[in-house]
C-alpha cells in the first residue's frame, strides 16, 4: 500500500542533516550549557551560536530570540507575562487563532479581568482591519494585539505590515503566531517592527519539542518560568542543547533553501487546486486556502461535496488507503466539537460536508497529490 504525507501543516519530516546535527550534539556535547567546565562551555557556545544565527537570517539582535518548548509555550508566555509584567489591560484577537492562543485569552479574560475584544471576520476567515482599527481607537487602555500571521487551518495570510503600523500608530503591542510562517516566509525584523512572535522547529523540517519566541528588545517581559538563570534569565530550566542545534540547523537549510523549494510547493499546491477543480466537480475551497495570493503555499483547506452520513467514513477511508491528511488542526484531533476556524466561517450546510486539510512540503511530489486526489473522487462516486 502507498503511503502518502500530505499533513505537514501537523508537523514535518526531519531533515537528514538535522539528525545528523542532533547525533553529534548527544554523542559528542553532553554538558550541562549551565557548567562551567570545557564541557559546559562547548555546549554553552553552540546555544549562543544558534540564537545569534536565527537573529542574523531575521535581521534581529540575538536577545530578542529566547528558546523554548516550542510555539504554545511561546505564545503563552508572552500574552501572559505582557498581562502581568506589562500592564496590558486590553487585548484585541480573532476567535481563530490557534487554541494557544484564544485558550490563554479566554483563562486572562476570566481570572484576570483582562478585557478582550475580537475583530470581526470577513467570510472567508480574514480580520476586518477597519474594525480592527476602529477597535484601537476606541479604547484608551494599554493595548495588546494578537493576530496570527498564516492561519494553520485555512492557510489565510495577514497583511502583517500593515497590521504591525496600525499598533505603532495606536500606542498597541503586536504579537503574532507565526509557527506556519517562520521557515517558509522571509522575516526582517527592522522592515516589519513586530513585538512578539512564536516559532516551533518541527514545522520547518526540526524537531518537536523546540522553538522560540521572537521578543523585542527592551519589552521588558520578566520569565514565566522561575528556578534559574538560562536562556539569559528569560526562561529557566536546562536548554535541550541537541535540539537547539537541530533547531538551528533546520532553519539554516529553510532559509538558504528558501527561493528553491518554495517555487516548488507553489508548483504543487496549484496543481493540487488545478487538479481536484478537474476531477471533481463541486469541490470547495475554505478560506482564502484555493487563492494563492491571499493565502500560504503550504496548504488547502477544501470541502468535499458529499452527505453528512457519506462524510463520516472519509477520513477513516483516506488512512486506509495510504493517504495522511488532517480534518482539522492536529492539537484538535481529540475533540468532537470540530474545527473552531470552520464553525466561525461556514454556515449549517456547508458544516455537513467534510472538510480536509492537505499540507505539502519538499518531499512531496505531483504523483502523491493525483493519488490523493483519484482516491478522493473513488470516494465521492461511491
Amino acid at each position: 500500500m502507498k503511503k502518502i504525507y500530505l499533513d505537514n501543516a501537523a508537523t514535518t519530516q526531519v531533515r537528514e542533516g538535522v539528525i545528523c546535527k542532533m547525533q553529534e550534539a548527544l554523542s559528542n556535547f553532553y554538558g550541562n550549557p549551565s557548567s562551567t567546565h570545557s564541557f559546559g562551555r562547548s555546549a554553552k557556545t553552540g546555544i549562543e551560536s544558534a540564537r545569534k544565527t536565527i537573529a542574523k537570517y531575521m535581521n534581529a539582535h540575538p536577545s530578542e530570540i529566547v528558546f523554548t518548548s516550542g510555539g504554545t509555550e511561546a505564545d503563552n508566555m508572552i500574552l501572559r507575562c505582557a498581562v502581568r509584567d506589562l500592564d496590558v489591560q486590553t487585548i484585541i484577537t480573532s476567535r481563530i487563532e490557534h487554541h494557544a492562543v484564544t485558550h490563554t485569552v479566554e483563562e486572562l479574560e476570566e481570572k484576570q479581568n483582562v478585557r478582550v475584544h475580537y475583530v470581526n471576520l470577513d467570510e472567508y476567515g480574514s480580520p476586518d482591519l477597519a474594525h480592527l482599527e476602529q477597535l484601537l481607537k476606541n479604547d484608551d487602555s494599554k493595548k495588546l494585539v494578537s493576530l496570527m500571521h498564516i492561519n494553520n487551518e485555512i492557510g489565510n495570510k495577514l497583511d502583517i505590515d500593515k497590521v504591525s503600523a496600525m499598533c505603532r500608530e495606536n500606542d498597541a503591542l503586536f504579537h503574532s503566531d507565526t509557527v506556519q510562517s517562520i521557515g517558509h516566509f522571509a522575516w526582517d525584523m527592522q522592515q516589519t517592527p513586530v513585538d512578539f512572535m512564536a516559532a516551533a522547529a518541527h514545522k520547518f523540517h526540526g524537531p518537536k519539542g523546540v522553538g522560540f519566541a521572537y521578543i523585542k528588545k527592551n519589552s521588558g517581559l520578566k520569565p514565566m518560568i522561575s528556578g534559574g538563570a538560562q536562556e539569559r534569565g528569560n526562561r529557566a530550566g536546562t536548554e535541550s542543547y541537541h535540539n537547539i542545534v537541530g533547531l538551528e540547523e533546520a532553519f539554516v537549510n529553510a532559509y538558504d533553501n528558501l527561493e528553491e523549494e518554495q517555487a516548488y510547493v507553489v508548483g504543487l499546491k496549484k496543481h493540487f487546486v488545478h487538479t481536484l477543480q478537474k476531477e471533481i466537480p463541486g469541490v470547495e475551497f475554505n478560506g482564502h486556502s484555493g487563492d494563492l495570493d491571499k493565502s500560504t503555499y503550504t496548504l488547502v483547506n477544501m470541502r468535499l461535496p458529499v452527505d453528512e452520513q457519506k462524510a463520516l467514513m472519509l477520513l477513516f477511508h483516506l488512512d486506509m488507503q495510504g493517504v495522511a491528511c488532517s480534518q482539522g488542526s492536529a492539537c484538535q484531533s481529540g475533540s468532537n466539537k470540530g474545527s473552531h476556524v470552520l464553525n466561525e466561517i461556514l454556515n449549517v450546510e456547508e458544516l455537513k460536508k467534510p472538510s480536509l486539510r492537505f499540507s505539502f512540503s519538499k518531499y512531496n511530489t505531483k504523483e502523491e497529490l493525483d493519488y490523493a486526489i483519484r482516491v478522493l473522487k473513488e470516494f465521492a462516486a461511491q
